[in-house]
């Protein structure tokens, strides 16, 4: 449907609902002109609950110590942009590699109790709930590899490099896609399949004789937490929100802790819900509701982003009491334990509640852990989460339930002392009531978790510009990198030194050194890695639009991971109606695909190593722990400037692409050249011919 706006669409993500009037991150820092100051020269074990397998995880130390020594390379020709005349349909990667999908949506979880393969792929969107509960959920997001546990030949510190659990996303839905009549005739069951196609997949995978990957069918661990899923709450707002509820969804980014579990990461929560009233006997939205200060705050109103859950579930109706008070109950960081199926999530309000965009941990020097995170929304902050006590590397038991006390950060950047050199100090401020600005005004440390966004402005944080992946490199303690999407929503009225480009289209990476290198420090200095930018643009040569990459052009720098050597990965987000477009300055037309690049972030140098099919985002990224094997989510192939698919069209369901059955990837049901093949989110295993690390 027309209506139903693409959630990581710039027109939504660079409206700004924060009233504050702190600094921007424009407004206070300084850019050099040249190269100069944009760069720098320079597990523990786990005892599992199920079925007796532990979840065995490489520490930050432990792949730190691994890679010292070691020089990154970026040992692959680089992956060219294909003009608009001459697109592939399909993951391109480098000579010497090969790219095969392993799971997409539709495709069964294998869950324990039912036939390998059940239930199958159909093709034509008719599956119900009860399906769509076990088969792989839409648009694949973060994810996270989790080896078990293995002795002997082929091994890496006792983790198998064949076999683990494979944990992802599944950020949201295209309706036009998901039904085989879009929303027309809309109701609760609707309703329902929609929600059941939001959430994760926790798959069980391995690597065959052949040398091919594939879904272990039936499995253990296999299964899908959705919006239905029963969950806990626990931390400080549990005593606000309640300790009981349902659902995740709008799963983004994610990450993963020491002691084997998934993290997932709610972002734009506002989006599904909305104020319902009837007219002419059908549920349509209320034009007069007017949200409350904290729904306004997080973008709520009464259409959302046009799912119509609302219409036909209280739960996300904002005219009921349920629907308000169940808002609140979303916006949150969520620990998963896959290796325990029976567990159930369990949402860690200590974190924050903000549009979440990852979360991404570490450890300090004292043995707490650290976890970064950013609110994915232009003018939102960037956070972080010390937790009260120490990681124990010999006792899961006790790390259970360490993400519940702790202090939250937010930061604030400030200009350094040389004008131009694009070096500054910064802090983190602390939001707790030992603060005397929030205990004025917030009740009890709950209360002030719910408001996360209100108690970052009152401290004086930093307005960002859409804070979204942030990555620890493991071969420089305390060094983390961010990356800023893009604001095409700053006008010429607010240029600076920091970003010389008004409609900021490319975006940008930031990076910072916690203090002693440790990251429980509570200053920090930071740079800017690189400007995103099109040097190739006729309109962009000689401006500040042209950026500053050291090698491949790219554009809305959004995933981001380092592998243990250290490289660093960045994914791309160009909206599908913005990729191949725009000749004036600012425009993406030379840039006609989403894209995965490596960087070097010593000496700067950035290649492209991937494109994706037609209309897709790039996103999500894990390894095996020798890094020989790497998984990538491809996201929306085949979405069209609409983002989302429209039934009535005569050129339905594949008018834009058709992967990944274009890179020989059938439903059980389908066959090549069968016209019912819609485009399909999807993981992708590359592997490198010769058998060697992925990159180097």
């Amino acid at each position: 449907m027309s209506d139903l706006n693409h959630v990581h669409a710039n027109e939504l993500e660079d409206v700004i609902v924060n009233p504050s009037q702190n600094p921007s991150f424009e407004e206070i820092v300084q850019v050099a002109s040249s190269r100069r100051g944009f760069l720098k020269t320079g597990a523990g074990a786990a005892a599992a609950a199920f079925v007796g397998v532990p979840a065995l995880l490489n520490s930050r130390e432990a792949q730190a110590a691994a890679a010292a020594g070691s020089s990154v390379t970026l040992g692959f020709a680089s992956v060219p942009m294909p003009p608009a005349a001459a697109l592939r349909d399909t993951v391109v990667v480098p000579p010497g590699y090969s790219a095969n999908v392993l799971y997409a949506w539709g495709d069964a979880i294998g869950k324990a109790g039912y036939a390998a393969g059940y239930p199958a792929w159909v093709g034509d969107a008719s599956e119900g709930e009860a399906e769509q509960n076990l088969q792989s959920g839409a648009h694949h997001d973060g994810m996270h590899f989790f080896p078990f546990p293995a002795r002997g030949a082929g091994t890496t510190a006792g983790l198998s490099n064949t076999r683990g659990l494979l944990v992802m996303n599944h950020e949201y839905v295209d309706q036009g896609l998901l039904f085989n009549d879009g929303m027309a005739n809309w109701n609760l069951a609707k309703v329902r399949k929609s929600q059941a196609a939001h959430g994760l997949s926790v798959v069980e995978t391995r690597k065959t004789a052949s040398g091919a990957w594939e879904v272990v069918r039936p499995s253990a661990y296999a299964r899908r937490v959705t919006t239905n899923t029963s969950v806990k709450f626990s931390g400080p707002a549990a005593s606000v929100v309640g300790t009981d509820g349902f659902g995740t969804l709008n799963n983004c980014a994610n990450g993963y802790t020491p002691w084997g579990t998934y993290l997932t990461c709610e972002e734009n929560i506002n989006g599904y819900f909305g104020a319902t009233t009837m007219a002419n006997g059908s549920p349509v939205n209320d034009t007069t509701f007017v949200p409350n200060a904290r729904e306004n705050r997080y973008g709520f109103n009464a259409a959302g982003f046009g799912y119509n859950w609302h219409h036909h579930d209280a739960r996300f109706d904002l005219n009921t009491a349920q629907g308000r008070a169940e808002a609140d109950k979303f916006g949150w960081v969520v620990e998963v334990d896959p290796f325990n199926p029976n567990a159930k999530p369990i949402k860690r309000t200590a974190l924050g509640r903000i549009k979440h965009e990852g979360a991404e941990h570490t450890l300090a020097a004292d043995g707490r852990v650290v976890v970064y995170m950013g609110d994915d929304q232009a003018g939102e902050y960037i956070y972080k989460f010390v937790t009260k006590n120490k990681y124990n590397p010999t006792n899961r038991a006790a790390n259970l339930n360490l993400l519940d006390e702790g202090t939250l950060y937010v930061a604030r950047f400030a200009a350094g002392t040389v004008a131009g050199d694009n070096l500054g100090p910064g802090e983190w401020l602390e939001l707790s009531m030992n603060v005397p600005v929030l205990a004025a005004n917030f009740a009890t440390l709950g209360d002030l978790l719910v408001n996360t966004r209100k108690a970052a402005d009152l401290v004086g944080a930093t307005r960002m510009d859409r804070p979204e992946w942030l990555a620890v490199n493991p071969t420089a303690p305390g060094e983390i990198y961010c990356t800023l999407t893009n604001n095409s929503g700053r006008t010429a009225g607010t240029v600076d030194e920091a970003n010389p480009r008004a409609n900021n289209r490319y975006g940008h990476i930031i990076r910072w050194t916690e203090a002693g290198s440790d990251p429980a420090a509570l200053t920090f200095n930071w740079d800017l890695f690189v400007l995103a930018g099109d040097p190739t643009l006729a309109a962009n040569v000689g401006t500040a639009q042209a950026g500053n990459i050291n090698g491949d052009t790219f554009g809305s720098p959004d995933g981001l991971w380092f592998d243990k050597q250290g490289r660093l990965w960045i994914q791309t987000d160009i909206s599908s109606g913005t990729l191949g477009t725009g000749t004036g300055a600012g425009g993406y037309v030379n840039m006609t695909n989403n894209m995965m690049l490596a960087a070097n972030t010593v000496t700067g140098e950035i290649k492209r190593f991937l494109t994706g099919p037609k209309g897709c985002e790039v996103t999500g990224i894990a390894s095996t722990p020798d890094g020989k094997t790497m998984f990538v989510n491809i996201q929306h192939p085949g979405e069209g400037a609409g983002d989302n698919s429209n039934p009535a069209d005569p050129a339905y369901p594949n008018k834009v692409g058709a992967w990944p059955a274009t890179q020989g990837y059938f439903g059980a049901n389908l066959a090549d050249g069968d016209d019912r093949k819609r485009p399909r989110s999807g993981t992708v295993v590359i592997t490198r011919d010769d058998g060697g690390v992925i990159g180097a």
